[in-house]
Order: structure tokens, then sequence, then C-alpha cells
């Protein structure tokens, strides 16, 4: 071994903490953009494959009732490569044991087959037999959650009718990677599930022989989307077509497209905080170990080592580190990439995993390390190879001290000499001081994110269904009905409050921008929905014109006084101009508000409703759930509790996982910045504070100079790290916004405090390991000095 290699070792074993502490660093970073990147990837992988495999489809529409005729002519239009027609039912369904409303889409399949297209994925049990009345596969997460299983009876009330059904296997399908009920928020699987039954029981039962009510397509490469799906909804408009949409628009995909683009936001943002952090601490402790070393850098050189050699030296010592943070951080990364990703594989009811990490994300992942570690320690190492032997041979020159402020304010005599000892260092090297601060400070802000993620979703979930939707109950209509039928709702017993809406499907136009959702018929001055301003306070449905929710205003660019053109997609599909009387804050969803008797009047029809809001007394609630089960025209019923809670309890995991990921690394930052800077403090001040010891100052007082100086830059870093933290919180919320659903930038106070209190552990731990050095203070060294 050479001996600047032997010397390599034993520099990197005398600075191990300070290696350890860097590297921990870089694990940080090289793991979140891992876990990150490969999240995504392996997502992406397997949705792909799932969707290949089981041929999802690319367009999707529902009608009324059309011929089984009619397929020909759709197979016909340019583009289309295949087509599979279904019928579909949203039934009421009882389940033994379980009283709560249980809804579920019932879907045809064809006799003995997982169908043409979304085909589903069998994973327990059989497929249906030819002709079999009574069988019936079910998704796998309700099955789960009620512990059906093949040979399980339940009842649906199909068409009016109570009919008894087996289950004879469990399944999933790419239709319903995130199962979410009608009008419904959050998926919850003990009230909502996917059904599967032989088409020819389930066309008979809802007058569907020789027909179909839902058409799903697949297209031909090269085909424009826009030209089939104008060219389908013209086919379908006689047949009560809603208008087809693609499947960039189909509501399971949006969801995980959605987390797609979220991972590859924090794949970006968060390891550009670490490797920046970990360049600093590279570059600080690099420049002191040369500044330490001056005299054997001039000794090397005296005998012949070049300057590259005497560079490339110290560049391996900085490699070395990196690359143990960057190994460890490809294993940490990978670990927590797996973890992550089987997450989602439950969470998006994926029936496998394909775990992708590609080699050029590993590549990267290194090459980025080693890219900011060479250019955050470039001018150190400049600075030890082009030092001359003679100017190494001498000892640095000393520094220059001068009054400080609060000595030139004449404000001495206000702090001790020790404290000003410390105001003194940190003023002579204010930009080591300032990059402290901040590398602390970025810790702080980045522990803020976990906490974020969880008190916005309480926020989103208060202000949606504590303030804004405030009905215990939303039962569904089989169609539209006329308002007479809220009396035999009202008088149910128990029922308090019960409000009717009517909600259309609807194509919204402004300009050249357009976006599909529903308008949503409303009572004036109602208190089970309210619609609420930015600054949630209720807001007065006028008695012309629409109130539109401020998402979709920032889509279509309009504003209030605006024309906004509604093209209604069901009956006579009339388009209309209304008058935008102004935005409403939502943080789901986007929707169109209007009266609902202005709506009714704009349909041309009567006094009707798709369904109603129902305010329930608890002691009631049991019997009120039995009664509308018995009424054939509720095709189904969301409690809105129920499905709170389930989405609680589902993304409980997901926001633990985050939470815990976030502290780890934040930690590691505040960590790595501290003690680094403690070690390389005491490095610097080794003599001046042995010499103090020589001359009489207890250990505590001399920890009191040392310590103190990075105690200051702490409590100086946690508010501006709490600002950090704020403003990354607001990035990421901004990132964040879809029409699906927006992030709330809401921070509670504990955010902070949780923040605050790491850093301020993180700095206690490394004064402890600090404190046990001041012990060793080379006093003889010191007593016999010349100097």
């Amino acid at each position: 071994m050479k001996a600047l290699d032997k010397k390599l070792w034993r520099e990197l074993w005398g600075m191990r903490m300070q290696a350890l502490a860097i590297a921990m660093v870089i694990v940080g970073g090289v793991s979140i953009f891992i876990m990150s990147l490969s999240t995504v990837d392996s997502l992406f992988e397997t949705r792909e494959a799932y969707y290949r495999n089981n041929h999802f489809a690319n367009l999707f529409a529902s009608l009324k009732r059309a011929p089984l005729s009619l397929t020909k002519r759709i197979e016909e239009i340019p583009g289309v490569e295949r087509v599979d027609h279904r019928v579909i039912a949203y039934v009421n369904i009882d389940v033994a044991g379980f009283d709560d409303p249980v809804s579920a889409h019932l879907i045809s399949l064809p006799d003995s087959s997982s169908g043409l297209l979304n085909q589903i994925y069998l994973r327990s049990g059989r497929l249906l037999e030819h002709d079999s009345d009574n069988e019936i596969l079910l998704s796998e997460e309700f099955a789960r959650a009620h512990k059906l299983h093949s040979g399980s009876k339940l009842s649906a009330t199909i068409n009016g009718r109570r009919k008894s059904l087996t289950v004879v296997g469990h399944a999933l399908s790419p239709e319903y990677i995130y199962q979410i009920a009608p009008g419904a928020m959050f998926p919850d699987f003990m009230r909502y599930g996917i059904v599967w039954m032989a088409r020819k029981p389930l066309a008979s039962a809802y007058d569907m022989e020789g027909a179909f009510n839902n058409v799903t397509l697949t297209l031909s490469k090269g085909s424009n989307q826009q030209d089939v799906i104008d060219q389908l909804d013209e086919l379908l408009k006689p047949y009560g077509g809603t208008g087809a949409f693609g499947r960039k628009d189909q509501l399971s995909h949006r969801f995980l497209s959605e987390e797609l683009k979220q991972q590859k936001t924090i794949a970006t943002v968060f390891p550009i905080i670490f490797f920046g952090v970990a360049a600093f601490i590279l570059n600080v402790v690099t420049s002191r170990l040369i500044s330490l070393e001056r005299e054997q850098i001039a000794v090397l050189k005296a005998f012949g080592y070049s300057n590259f050699a005497v560079g490339w030296h110290y560049g391996k010592l900085v490699l070395m580190i990196v690359s143990i943070g960057v190994i460890a951080g490809i294993g940490i990364g990978t670990w927590m990439g797996k973890g992550m990703s089987n997450i989602y594989m439950e969470f998006y009811s994926l029936p496998f995993m394909i775990y992708v990490l590609k080699p050029q994300v590993v590549i990267a992942a290194a090459l980025i390390s080693i890219t900011v570690a060479i250019l955050g320690t470039l001018y150190a190492l400049r600075t030890a190879a082009v030092l001359p032997p003679a100017q190494g041979m001498r000892p640095e020159p000393p520094a220059i001290y001068r009054p400080i402020l609060i000595e030139r304010l004449g404000l001495q005599d206000w702090f001790s000499q020790p404290t000003r000892m410390i105001i003194r260092h940190i003023e002579r090297r204010p930009l080591k001081s300032f990059l402290t601060t901040l590398g602390i400070s970025m810790a702080c802000g980045t522990m803020m994110v976990g906490g974020f993620q969880e008190g916005a979703i309480n926020h989103m979930v208060e202000v949606q269904f504590g303030m804004s939707q405030r009905s215990d109950l939303t039962a569904i209509y089989t169609e539209p009905t006329s308002q007479r039928s809220l009396y035999s709702l009202r008088n149910l017993q128990g029922v308090e409050q019960v409000e009717g809406f009517r909600a259309v499907p609807a194509k919204l136009m402004f300009e050249h921008r357009f976006y599909r959702t529903s308008v949503q018929g409303i009572q004036p001055n109602g208190d089970l929905l309210r619609l609420l301003d930015t600054r949630l306070a209720p807001i007065d449905l006028p008695e012309q014109g629409v109130i539109i929710t401020d998402y979709l205003a920032e889509l279509l660019h309009i504003k209030p006084g605006d024309m906004l053109s509604i093209q209604v997609l069901e009956g006579n599909r009339p388009t209309v101009q209304v008058l935008v009387a102004g935005t409403a804050k939502e943080y789901m969803g986007v929707n169109v508000y209007m009266q609902r008797e202005a709506l009714n009047r704009l349909l041309k029809e009567g006094n009707a409703v798709s369904g109603a809001w129902l305010k329930v007394d608890p002691y009631y609630q049991k019997d009120v759930y039995v009664a509308l089960k018995n009424m054939p025209r509720i095709a189904g019923v969301i409690e809105q509790r129920s499905a709170i809670k389930s989405f609680y309890d589902t993304m409980a995991e997901t926001i633990l996982f985050f939470t815990f990921i976030s502290t780890l690394l934040g930690s590691s930052i505040a960590f790595g910045v501290i003690y680094n800077s403690m070690r390389i403090a005491l490095s610097e001040r080794n003599r001046e504070l042995a010499s103090l010891r020589v001359l009489g100052f207890r250990r505590s007082e001399v920890a009191y100079i040392l310590l103190g100086e990075l105690g200051l830059l702490t409590l100086l870093a946690i508010p501006l790290g709490l600002l950090i933290g704020y403003g990354l919180c607001a990035y990421l919320a901004f990132q964040f916004d879809s029409d699906l659903y927006r992030i709330p930038l809401v921070l509670d106070r504990d955010v902070f405090a949780f923040a605050a209190l790491v850093v301020i552990v993180s700095a206690l731990i490394s004064a402890v390991m600090i404190w046990r050095n001041l012990a060793h203070l080379d006093m003889v060294a010191v007593l016999k000095s010349k100097e």
C-alpha cells in the first residue's frame, strides 16, 4: 500500500464520526432519490403491465339503453380497435351481520369469461358458470372487509327485487384500482364494492336483453382520440349517452397518475436540500483538514509529490466518504422504495407489484452525489494542490480581531467575556456562520413536511365535511324523481332534515377551454350543503347565475361576471350560457352550483331530484338504514362519517411512513451539520480552549464558549428553518394541486414545535458527544509552547 493511501485510511479513521455524520446526510439525499424514483417506476411499470395484460380500455361511455346492433356502427368509427358492451347497475346490498348501508356496482361478465376489455384479475375461486343467475364475483377489498369467501351468501336489491347471491370468487379490475362510490370522496370497502354477475341474468333483470348501457373501447395506434370521442357521442346521443371520456379522465387512473406526479416532485425537491447540505459540510470539513495539515502537505511536496498527487489524495478522502453514503443510501432507498411500493399496492388495489430499480437511477444518484461533493470541495482541494512548500512550513497567519458590533455600540458591559468571545468568533467568519445556520434550518424545514401532510388532510376533511357538506347520509336515486319523494324520507323516524339535489353531467366551456364535471342543483339557503368563500364564510346562492369552485375558475380562466357555456350531457343535451355569480372554496373535486329550480327549468323538466342529503338522529340511524334499503327508488346510500373513518384508516399507514421518513432524514441533516460544526470548531480552537483551561477556566466554562456558539446558531436557525419549512410546504401544496383535490397550506403549532424539538435534541446529542472530547484537551502541549 502506498504511503499516501495509508495516510488516507488513518485520516478517515481519525475523523470517523465526522465522516459518518456527513455520510448520513448523503444517505438521506440518495435514499429519498432512490425511494421516490423507484416507487414512480414501479407503480408505472406495474400499472402498464396490469393495463396491458387485462386489456384496460382507452375510452368509456355510459348511456340509458342501446341495442347490440349499435356495436357494429361503433366498430366502424375510424381508429376504434376493439369494442366491449356491458350492463352496469348501481344496487343496494345486504351483508349478514352488518347493518350499515352497503352499495355496489353490479357489472356484467360474459359467460365463463373474464371479459373482453377491463378483464378481471381472478384472485381466488372460479369464474361464473354459464347462465348462472345467482353466482357473483366480489372485489377482493370488499370481500376481505366483510370476511366473505367462496360459498358465502349475500342479497342485493336488483331493479326493486331482492335476490340471494352466492360468492364464487374474489377478483380485481384495472378499472377500479381506486374504488370509490358515486358521490363519495373516499374509498370505503365496508360500504362499497364491485360485484360481477353473468350477463344474461343481469340483462334480464334490467330489461337489457339484446341491449347495453355501458361501452368501452380500445383505439388503434396513431388514432385521434378526440375525433373518436366526438363520433361516439353522436352515435350514443339518441340513446341517452352522457358523454364519452378518455382513460386520462377515468377516476381511478387519475388518482394513480396524481400519485406518480407527487412522487416525482418529492424526488426533485428533497434531494436538492440533502445534497446542498452535504456539499457545505464537506467543504468545511475538507478546508479545515487541509488547514490543519499545512505542514504535512509542505513535507509531501518537499519529498517530490506533485500538486495533482496531493490534490487527488484529499479528493479520494472526499470520494470515500461520499461512497459510504451512496452505498448505504442505495440500500436504504431500495428498502424504503419496496416498502412504499407495497403500501401503494394495497392502497390502489393492484394485484401485484413489479419493483423496478433502474440502473440509470442508481447511476444518477451516484453521479449527482459525487459531482456535488467535488464541486463543494473544489476550492479546498485546489488550495491543497497549489500550496507552496515554503508557505506550508509556516503557521497560518493569526486571525485579525476587530471590535465587534456590540463593542462599537458600547454595549460590551452587558455581556460577559465568554459571551463576547462567542459573538466575536461568529462575527469574524460570517459566511461560515450563515451556512451553518442555513444547514440547520434546512433540517428543521424538512421535518415540517411530514406533519404538514397530516394537518392538511385534517383541515380538508373538516372544511369539506364539517363546514360545507354537513349531512349524515346521502341517498342516491336510481333515476331523477319528483321532489315529492322527499316527503317519504322526511317521514322516516329519526330523520331530522332532508334536502334534495339534482345533479347532471355537463361540459363547461369558456373561450377555447373546456372541462367536464357535473352541475349541482341545490336548495337555496340550505343547511346540509353550504357554499363557502375563501374565508370559509357561507355564500348565498343567487337566483340567477352559478357559483363555481375556485379551482375550476383557475382551470377555465374565468371570473365572476363572465358568461359560462354549459352543455348538458343528459336528456335533450341543451347548451346554455349562464352568468358566473361567484366562486366557492372547495378542497375536493370541482363543481358548478345553481338553484335546483333553475336547473330544472334549464332541463325543461318538473321539480326533479337525483338524490337527497339527510340529517339523522344517531339513535335511529340503523332504522333509517333499513328503511332506505327497502325503498326501490334508492340505488345507494353513502354514510359520511364512516367513509371519513375508513379514509383515515387507509391513509394512516402512508402518513405514518412518510412522517417517519421525513423525521429520520431531517434528523440526519441536523445531526450532520451540528456535529461537524462542533468538531470543526473544536479542532480550530483546541489550543485556545486548552490555554483557557491552563489559565484556570473550568471545563463547563470552556464548554460554554465552544458549545455556546453552536447553541446560538441553532437558536437563530430554528426561526429561519420554520420559515423555510413553511415555504417548502407551500411549494409542495402548490405542486400537489389538481382537480381531484387541493392540499391546503395548514400548519398547526405541533408541526412547528416538533420540528424545533428534533433540531434541539440533535444539538444536545452532538453537545454531549463533544463534551467528552473536552476532557482530553492537550494542556501539556500548551505549557510546552514557546509562544
